[in-house]
Parts: C-alpha cells; structure tokens; sequence
C-alpha cells in the first residue's frame, strides 16, 4: 500500500485488455479513474507469466479489479463448443485472468469483477454459462450495446449494503451470462427478468462481481458506491496485514 500526502492509498490490480495482434495491452481508463475517486492507486497488469509470478504481484497489491473483455473460449472450461457468436478472448489472458482471480479468492483479496470479470468469478465457482442471451432466454430484454435497464440488489445481500438503493439503473455490453450459481457464491442482484446481474461470496472480505459496466456511468453517481467499497475493503485488509507484520516481528 503506497503513502499519498499522508495518507494510505490501496493499490488495486487492473487485467488489461490483450491485443495480440501488436502486441499490447490495453486499460479503458474510466476503470483507472474510477479507482482514483475512490481514493485507490490504480495498477494496470499486463497478461503473462505463472503462478509464481501472479503470487509476487499479488504479495504487492492491496485489492483486484477485473474488467470487462470479451467472450470465453468455453472448451477449455469444460463449458462445450464456443458460440459462434462469440468474440473470443485470447487464450493466454483467459488463462492468466482465471489464475489471477483464482489466487485472489484463494487469499482473500478483496475483489470487484465487472461483466467479463464478474463471469470469470462464478465460472471459477463453478457457476454455468448461457453463451448467447437471444438464444438462451428468447425474448429477454436487450443487454448488448450499451443497453440500459433496472437490476434490483437482493435484500441482505453485501450488495444491497454497498450500493444502498433497492432498484438500480445500470449500463450493459454482454450476450452472455451466469445461470446457476454455486456455493459460497450466490446472486446479489438480478434484473427484472430474472437473469442474474450480481454475484458475491459471503466468506471473503470483499468478493463482489456486477454483470454491467458501473465504469459508464456518470462520476458521483452511486456505481461509484462499487469501486469506494473495493478501495476501502482494500485499506482496512493491508492495514490488518501490516499490524499482523508488526506483532510478528
């Protein structure tokens, strides 16, 4: 955890985006800003190396941000054939993104996953996966594109207790989604039609995963509730790290 003007600023891990056909990685920086509002250092991470290497970085930071991407090759998820309708995510950042969020859970990192991010959670969970929405569950209310509708927190949920409202409005960019969710894991929020739109594991410090883009919406307005939550949770867990350091030593 850095020290800014003398004050602890939580340092949160962000998964870029892989373009492989440079390459590069690339960060929409409206995550990055969402972070700094919320009084967090943002540190976006490029897509390689293994587990030893993922456990150093995450020996480094206080908190983990996973993005939005685009679709998973599901056969190497034991999930079935790919859609064909998906824009599949380059294998070597699906890889890195489940070994990064797995190794996360695995220590109790506090964590936010965001569309992709939030899949990847649930996948990890055991949770399964409706490929293509129109498909899936003809007839449901449109997600793709930027489409904008309501989702509604589970009463008790930590959701509920982050974002403090009982109906949100909120910006989608998927054609897929969780259906069945597993243990620990259960849904914080669905939408009016049922479909699952938030996920979060009760046993972890802070293990939220929102099935929208909070990202889009407007500075100041209560999405930013999400990424506060994630940098406080992040504070409060390096800060009880670093008095167990000190009566250790």
């Amino acid at each position: 955890m850095l020290v800014v003007n003398g004050t602890h600023a939580p340092l949160i891990a962000i998964n870029g985006l892989l373009l492989p056909e440079r390459p590069a990685v690339r960060a929409d920086l409206r995550y990055a800003d969402a972070v700094l509002r919320a009084g967090g250092i943002p540190l976006v991470l490029h897509p390689g190396g293994g587990p030893r290497d993922v456990d150093r970085l995450l020996d480094r930071v206080d908190g983990l941000l996973l993005t939005g991407g685009d679709d998973f090759a599901t056969e190497p998820l034991g999930l079935g054939p790919t859609h064909p309708e998906a824009v599949v995510t380059p294998r070597e950042k699906q890889d890195f993104d489940f070994m990064l969020a797995g190794a996360a859970i695995e220590r109790d990192l506090p964590v936010l996953g965001v569309c992709y991010g939030m899949q990847t959670l649930g996948l990890l969970g055991g949770a399964t996966l409706l490929q293509h929405l129109p498909e899936d569950r003809p007839g449901c209310q449109e997600h793709r594109n930027g489409a904008e509708h309501d989702v509604r927190p589970e009463a008790g949920s930590k959701l509920a207790t982050v974002m403090g409202v009982s109906t949100l409005p909120v910006v989608s960019r998927h054609h897929q989604a969780l259906d069945e969710v597993p243990e620990p894991w259960r849904v914080a929020a669905r939408d009016e039609q049922g479909l699952v739109e938030a996920i979060e594991n009760p046993t972890m410090t802070y293990a939220l995963g929102v099935q929208w883009h909070p990202e889009l919406s407007p500075a100041g307005s209560p999405h930013d509730r999400l990424f506060r939550g994630l940098v406080n949770a992040a504070g409060l867990a390096a800060q009880r790290g670093a008095a167990s350091v000190a009566v250790r030593t």
